[in-house]
């Protein structure tokens, strides 16, 4: 396994990784991605297999308000993450993982982030095997002012 930061020629394996986890928002990313990686606070990396094929991303950042269930500030912050059904439980979301603690330590961050949808228990489950502890629930709202 192979991990590379993302780079301007590398955009077409990111954006395929990124649509297989954010399958909404296609028309967006491309115009996301290249302001993320203008942004020095956010980190992007991409695994590749011996046959050079992109399997896994991940996006992160240093946050610098409030994140909840944090202590401190600034807060290294896991954006999004998606590996290639086949190679899940391979050790690949670990090795991305601790690539974003190493990276953090140069912003004096003691605590990483994350948050997952309340119904998405797969999500849940890769948190914790990755060390992730559960701090909070939150449900949010809105109401329109007329």
């Amino acid at each position: 396994m192979k991990i590379m930061p993302v780079t301007e020629p590398l955009l077409a394996d990111w954006l395929q990784l990124r649509i297989l986890l954010w399958p909404d928002h296609e028309d967006a990313h491309l115009l996301e991605m290249r302001q993320l990686l203008e942004q020095k606070h956010t980190l992007q990396v991409l695994s590749y297999n011996d046959q050079q094929q992109a399997i896994a991303m991940l996006e992160a950042s240093i946050r610098y308000e409030y994140v909840n269930g944090t202590q401190t500030s600034p807060v290294a912050f896991l954006e999004g993450i998606y590996v290639l059904p086949e190679y899940r439980r391979s050790g690949v979301a670990t090795t991305l993982v601790q690539q974003v603690e190493d990276w953090a330590k140069q912003f004096s961050c003691t605590e990483f982030a994350s948050d997952a949808a309340i119904d998405n228990t797969i999500s849940h489950a890769m948190h914790r095997a990755l060390g992730f502890q559960e701090t909070e629930r939150v449900v949010y709202f809105k109401k329109k002012i007329s």
